[in-house]
């Protein structure tokens, strides 16, 4: 089916990403899997097509490419369903640095988004503590600013990219008396003395770096402060709705992918004599599975189009998210029984989908935030708006 926002050079497009994913990413799916482990080189070979720069600006080594160039890429990122590499990449791409790009100095842009564009620099975002995750304002993580440094002592974990990657886009109290107020976005070199990371083990997600994050006296720059110092927490906020949109907009060819290889297994398969695809009760809900799938794709593709106007889509975003992650969910869930036993063997793709889309619904927001959020907006009529260079107002206080 065509899509009106999609034009012939988006499709062109396209058909080099999927090229690309299909002759340097899929085969190699299960020894990544294994080894619990992307190499580096998968971004550098991105950085040369210009996939890692598609948001920013030539001057930058980017190729400044309309948002629904991005939605093409990740669309491409989840249909190849290996959430560890979509992980990887729209963490890079799409949080990490895109921080530095909005408000960033001119040295850090140089320093940090320049080689994260060109694949040499592998970048993460740390936000989530042990004891602080949805609740961002509680953050503990500490920058004792002494001269022209920043002394950061604290913790972080869940973090994508943090055990192998080059730096991360830390989340910091600069005043520590001032709740949100009081948070600041600092780039921090992860080789940097006093840090230790650690590697952690999860149910699914497997080829994705996810590690906790210690630093112990760590000294950083002032330089290397993002924007204006006690602002993080409102660029974050902002910045939270590209995360969400980015997360909807790859759930949903997920879905698509897995609903298509579950309809191809149907068709081979066989019990008591007829396929399974003959079967009327497994024909209708995969009918309703593929109507709820058409409609989620729709909800994004609207919210895209809003983000790409430039509106503050703070509740689509929110939406969006939610009903793709949990639609990813059940779509998975429901597939997996189709095939049996062999759903629950490690060989078979559905299987390791089944793990990959659980954290879906946590992961950039729990569902139970989503809500929350979108009931600020519809029952509360909280009217968010933008907050990249310019101060919090009363009322944005207010409604942290």
């Amino acid at each position: 089916m065509k899509y009106i926002y999609f034009k012939e050079e988006h499709e062109l497009f396209r058909q080099s990403v999927r090229q690309f994913f299909e002759k340097e990413v899929v085969p190699h799916i299960n020894t990544w899997e294994a080894e619990r482990r992307i190499p580096k080189s998968i971004m550098q070979k991105m950085g040369e097509q210009g996939y890692l720069g598609l948001n920013f600006p030539e001057q930058y080594g980017g190729i400044g490419a309309d948002f629904w160039y991005s939605v093409v890429f990740l669309e491409e990122l989840g249909r190849i369903n290996l959430a560890g590499f979509s992980t990887m990449v729209s963490v890079h791409q799409y949080m990490a640095i895109n921080h530095i790009f909005r408000a960033g100095s001119e040295d850090l842009k140089q320093r940090y988004l320049v080689p994260a564009i060109q694949g040499q620099k592998v970048a993460a975002l740390g936000i989530t503590e042990p004891v602080a995750g949805s609740d961002v304002a509680n953050i503990s993580t500490k920058a004792e600013k002494q001269g022209d440094f920043y002394i950061i002592n604290g913790a972080k974990t869940f973090i994508s990219n943090g055990t192998y990657g080059d730096f991360i886009t830390l989340a910091c109290k600069t005043n520590p008396s001032a709740g949100a107020g009081g948070i600041s976005l600092i780039v921090v070199d992860l080789q940097s003395e006093g840090i230790t990371r650690t590697k952690l083990n999860k149910m699914g997600w497997h080829s994705s770096d996810t590690a906790e994050i210690s630093f112990d006296n760590v000294k950083v720059p002032t330089q290397n402060l993002i924007g204006k110092e006690n602002m993080g927490f409102y660029y974050l906020m902002e910045s939270l709705q590209l995360e969400r949109l980015v997360a909807a907009i790859m759930a949903v060819p997920s879905a698509q992918a897995i609903l298509d290889m579950t309809i191809q297994y149907l068709h081979e398969r066989e019990t008591f004599g007829k396929k399974l695809a003959r079967y009327q009760v497994i024909r209708h809900t995969l009918s309703d599975l593929a109507t709820e799938i058409e409609a989620a794709r729709n909800l994004v593709y609207n919210t895209c189009w809003a983000f790409s106007q430039g509106e503050v889509v703070v509740k689509e975003c929110s939406m969006a998210k939610l009903y793709a992650s949990e639609l990813a969910n059940k779509v998975v869930d429901k597939c997996l029984q189709y095939f049996g036993g062999y759903g629950y063997m490690e060989d078979y793709p559905i299987c390791r989908a089944y793990r990959d889309a659980r954290v879906g619904t946590i992961a950039g927001g729990t569902s139970e935030i989503m809500r929350e959020i979108i009931s600020k907006v519809i029952i509360d009529r909280v009217d968010f708006k933008p907050v990249y260079d310019s101060l919090p107002s009363k009322q944005d206080l207010a409604r942290v």
